[in-house]
């Protein structure tokens, strides 16, 4: 298990490395820094002193990969791919165009980011998954039929909608939450209710639909008729037989979810006011603030490909054929 959990890492490191080299592509090449400095300064102020000037101020002053006027390694680390794009590796981000530094925001935002994503990861889980072992148990039935049309429905409907009648609703009408806003300690819970439970509720329909997909398919094989011909009851077939089975493809789309619950959620954080990293990506991303949105694409990749290599590793504890392999 240890050698195919170092070869999944290995393989991974190339394709970070690509993420890499195609960002600073896109951010450097196909939008240069005199690009980026004109729409910071604006078009009307943009004079080649302003537009080197705020080259200056960035550090985007520097060749783009090889520094011939440099000594020695400084020919390859004084050069703008060194300073934006290989010190990232190193966790090193450097400073907004406000003058902030990356990695200190990213600290500070991460915690409001994880106190959203980690019960509505958990929750959401649970809900959907009970909520399509049940249709399951119940299939072929009007209850059935109903919990699908449901779960069509709510997936038709954009988040939006439910973020939107959720404040409406809870915190305008009924007055129980307040509408948005974050504290720090245990008076955050009065600021998360609202924005984690329509979170859950706004996953519930793709998920528990899909859930349900794969629980079907897993009820009609061979197995869960041998089990049925030993006198198991239907709820023992589902939960230490069905739900046992099914592990492999929920924990591949589980993966999907892992870089979120660091990343935090773009509109729920925007539309509630929450200081984390998802506003912290818009926000940047309104200010026109690159090297803010540089690392947050970095980290989303690096955290994606964690998440693969966890799948990865949750494969070798519920499919013995990987750990044969």
């Amino acid at each position: 298990m240890f050698a195919y959990l170092v070869r999944r890492t290995l393989y991974a490191i190339p394709i970070l490395i690509g993420v890499n080299l195609l960002t600073f592509v896109l951010f450097f090449v196909v939008n240069s820094p005199d690009d980026m400095a004109r729409m910071q300064v604006g078009v009307k102020r943009a004079t080649p002193e302003a537009i080197e000037r705020w080259k200056v101020e960035r550090g985007y002053d520097k060749p783009m990969f090889f520094n011939a006027a440099a000594e020695g390694g400084g020919k390859l680390t004084q050069t703008i791919f060194f300073d934006k794009s290989l010190r990232m590796f190193a966790l090193e981000f450097g400073a907004a165009d406000d003058g902030r530094d990356i990695g200190q925001e990213i600290r500070a935002r991460m915690g409001p980011s994880l106190a959203i994503a980690l019960p509505t990861f958990v929750l959401g889980l649970f809900v959907s998954i009970s909520f399509a072992l049940m249709l399951v148990f119940f299939r072929a039935t009007a209850l059935d039929f109903w919990g699908v049309v449901l779960c069509v429905a709510m997936m038709s409907i954009s988040s939006l909608f439910y973020i939107i009648g959720g404040q409406w609703l809870v915190s305008n009408l009924w007055a129980l939450v307040p509408i948005s806003g974050y504290a720090s300690g245990l008076d955050a819970a009065r600021f998360l209710v609202l924005p984690v439970a329509i979170s859950v509720i706004a996953g519930i329909g793709s998920s528990a639909r899909w859930y349900r997909t794969i629980f079907l398919e897993e009820i009609s094989k061979d197995y869960v008729r041998t089990a049925r011909a030993k006198g198991l009851s239907e709820l023992a077939v589902l939960f230490r037989h069905v739900l046992k089975n099914a592990m492999i493809p929920i924990l591949t789309g589980v993966v999907v979810v892992i870089p979120l619950l660091f990343m935090g959620s773009l509109l729920v954080e925007s539309f509630f006011a929450i200081p984390g990293l998802g506003s912290y990506t818009i926000d940047a991303i309104n200010a026109q603030d690159f090297a803010v949105v540089r690392a947050m694409v970095f980290i989303g990749s690096v955290l994606y490909i964690v998440g693969l290599i966890l799948t990865d590793l949750s494969y070798t504890l519920v499919d013995p054929r990987v750990r044969l392999e």
